[in-house]
């Protein structure tokens, strides 16, 4: 089984109160799960409103597709207006019987 995970930080600098967050990343999260079902949830900084942390799970059939799949993740959020991406931190874990 491959597992690839990612984290993005996000800088959110229009959000001027938790509700803007949260629409701005419920947003995101949906697109996510709509367009590549993977897991994703906001993981950090729940309480600031211009700093947001999401974590992505992927399940996938082999390497390169899970590595695909983390670069279309990335993709996705960087075409995001209303967030700037301050880090990105993909992997991929290989699971051997």
């Amino acid at each position: 089984m491959i597992v690839g995970l990612g984290v993005l930080e996000l800088h959110l600098p229009q959000a001027r109160d938790l509700k803007s967050k949260r629409r701005v990343l419920r947003s995101l999260i949906d697109r996510l799960h709509a367009r590549y079902r993977v897991s994703a949830a906001e993981t950090a900084w729940h309480e600031l409103s211009q700093r947001a942390e999401v974590g992505v799970a992927i399940v996938a059939r082999d390497v390169a597709e899970a590595e695909r799949m983390l670069d279309e993740v990335l993709r996705l959020a960087e075409a995001e207006d209303e967030a700037t991406i301050l880090a990105w931190s993909p992997q991929v874990i290989e699971e051997r019987e």
